[in-house]
C-alpha cells in the first residue's frame, strides 16, 4: 500500500542517509523499522502467545525457590495431618 508521511528534515536526512548505509530504499527501511517497532510494543493480540513469552522471560508463576520451598513444607503438612 502507498502511503504519504511528513517528516522533519532532519529526520528524512536521517533516513535518507542510513537507508542508504544499509544498501535499502527509504521505503524498505521504513518497513524493517517498523516491524521491529511493533514486534516490541505494537501489543499482542494473541493472549497465549503473550503468556508464553511472559513465562519464557520470567519463569513459571511459583517457579522461584521460595515457592518451591513453601510447597514443599506444605506437602508435607498435609501429608503429617494424614496420619491422624
Amino acid at each position: 500500500m502507498k502511503t504519504a508521511i511528513s517528516l522533519p528534515d532532519d529526520v528524512f536526512r536521517e533516513l535518507d542517509a542510513c537507508a542508504k548505509r544499509l544498501k535499502l530504499s527509504r521505503s524498505g527501511l521504513v518497513l524493517v523499522a517498523t516491524r521491529e517497532f511493533l514486534a516490541r510494543h505494537g501489543g499482542d493480540t494473541n493472549a497465549t502467545e503473550a503468556w508464553n513469552r511472559a513465562i519464557a522471560a520470567g519463569g513459571q508463576p511459583g517457579s522461584d525457590p521460595a515457592a518451591v520451598a513453601f510447597r514443599r513444607r506444605t506437602r508435607g503438612i498435609v501429608r503429617g495431618s494424614r496420619r491422624w
